[in-house]
């Protein structure tokens, strides 16, 4: 998941803003609901890595303080998370790279960027914010525990509303266009 959000967020970001010159994050402090789950989305970024970090290297404060559910603890549910952290990385890595120059991390209403259709966008409307919501499920099948889990069932319903309010924007400024892709693809896959 780390190494996830560093590449994704992170290194993607880096490159965008060198390619284009502009901030990629478009998340503000103005307090309606696109801002307000940009907050919510870095809160439960920060509360990830810290999960991680206990589960990772501090298995006394984990066991002790993060509700493990142990009945989960299976070898085979952590081979399955890391394979859905793997395939997810990959996936997110494809989505950012077929949106090219129109990928922002929120919506920039001040920028009409190109409708994207193509490649992987033929599966799936929102391809990056699916590989999001297996990252949070992937961690919960590594380090089941009720933070994981309150955090894969939260990332489902923000992305639902953020999904929700890019589409009302990509239908303002794309029209018809926007209109007949979302006949034709589904919003997660």
């Amino acid at each position: 998941m780390m190494v996830y959000f560093f590449q994704v967020f992170v290194i993607r970001s880096y490159v965008q803003w060198k390619k284009t010159g502009q901030n990629p994050f478009v998340f503000s402090r103005s307090g309606n609901a696109h801002d307000y789950i940009g907050f919510v989305f870095k809160i439960m970024t920060a509360i990830s890595v810290t999960v991680i970090v206990l589960f990772s290297f501090f298995e006394d404060i984990y066991s002790e303080f993060l509700g493990p559910l142990s009945y989960l603890h299976f070898e085979e549910l952590k081979w399955t998370g890391a394979g859905i952290l793997i395939a997810s990385l990959i996936w997110t890595i494809i989505a950012q790279y077929q949106m090219s120059n129109s990928w922002r991390i929120g919506i920039d209403y001040e920028e009409k960027t190109t409708l994207v259709h193509e490649g992987i966008f033929k599966l799936s409307r929102n391809p990056v914010f699916l590989g999001v919501l297996l990252i949070y499920l992937g961690t919960f099948l590594i380090a089941p525990n009720a933070i994981t889990l309150t955090l894969f069932v939260l990332c489902y319903f923000i992305l639902q509303i953020q999904t929700r309010l890019e589409e009302e924007y990509l239908e303002s400024i794309h029209g018809q266009g926007y209109i007949e892709y979302k006949k034709k693809v589904r919003r997660w896959i």
